[in-house]
């Protein structure tokens, strides 16, 4: 991740040195980030969907065989690759998501090593006298910013964006509302987000549903409703993922949570594009 948190680093030291200002860098760096993943988020959509019709299948085929396990399974296995699909195919893009974000996360915690490439030796230096001056940080790279910026300029990063200083850590800026404006933005966009992401895959779902609920009336009372527990599922996900966001925005500098804010109106835009796209494409195949 180290590697990706490099390559990331040289893409937005690029922009900084361009616009002086760290807030407006990151603010392109997500988009030039979100074009970049847009054929994998094109994908997804397109595998969501298909995935949503392979459900009645599923289904049929799990009551078809409810006394074999093994039938079931190699059903399964033989379903998938007719229809070219891969069960694990959303694991794989919430992984790359995962990676990236560290990386993010890795990148504006260490900016002096990822995007200025400062001399470690200089940065160790700096760490130590801060030790020795009595100041404490998680973000010992950032304080270097903060504290030595004045009498190094090769430290010194532009931060201050809209009147928001986005080096600041809300939890350790508690008497600064303004630190609160982003992370709670921020978990704004993520409800949003998720709450567009499980209407359309309900809109998906619910011909299918219905259909398969009346040819699992019978069997209701000896097997659960998957696809209702999968929609607690994402119920429950609706509130969690907030919850779980603003925790790591609060402890993270204000340019993480920035960086996720674009993001996520971004992916919010795209959704509804592709979505539109698609759902176009599939009316006019069905037309012809």
């Amino acid at each position: 991740m180290g590697f990706i948190s490099e390559i990331f680093g040289y893409i937005l030291n690029f922009l900084y040195e361009q616009f002086n200002n760290y807030g407006v860098a990151i603010i392109i760096f997500s988009v030039l980030l979100r074009i970049i993943l847009i054929p994998i988020t094109i994908k997804q959509q397109k595998s969501l969907k298909k995935n949503a019709k392979l459900q009645k299948e599923m289904k049929e085929i799990q009551t078809k065989y409810k006394s074999n396990p093994e039938k079931i399974n190699q059903e399964t296995i033989d379903l998938y690759k007719r229809e070219k699909m891969s069960p694990f195919s959303g694991c794989l893009s919430g992984i790359l998501q995962i990676i990236i974000i560290l990386s993010v996360f890795w990148l504006v915690s260490k900016p002096l090593t990822y995007m200025k490439k400062i001399n470690p030796e200089i940065i160790e230096k700096y760490s130590q006298e801060l030790k020795e001056e009595g100041v404490n940080s998680s973000y010992t790279e950032i304080a270097i910013i903060n504290k030595k910026a004045a009498e190094d300029p090769e430290v010194y990063i532009n931060m201050k964006f809209l009147g928001l200083d986005l080096s600041k850590v809300p939890t350790q800026s508690l008497d600064d509302f303004r630190v609160y404006i982003i992370p709670i933005l921020y978990v704004i966009s993520s409800v949003i987000s998720i709450k567009i992401t499980t209407k359309m895959n309900s809109n998906n779902k619910d011909k299918d549903i219905n259909e398969l609920k009346k040819a699992e009336t019978e069997d209701k009372e000896k097997q659960p409703d998957e696809m209702e527990m999968m929609q607690q599922m994402n119920n429950n996900m609706t509130y969690m993922m907030p919850i779980m966001s603003v925790m790591i925005a609060i402890i993270a500098p204000l340019g993480l949570a920035l960086y996720w804010l674009i993001s996520n109106v971004l992916m919010i835009v795209e959704r509804l594009i592709i979505d539109r796209f698609i759902n176009q494409k599939e009316e006019n195949r069905n037309e012809q």
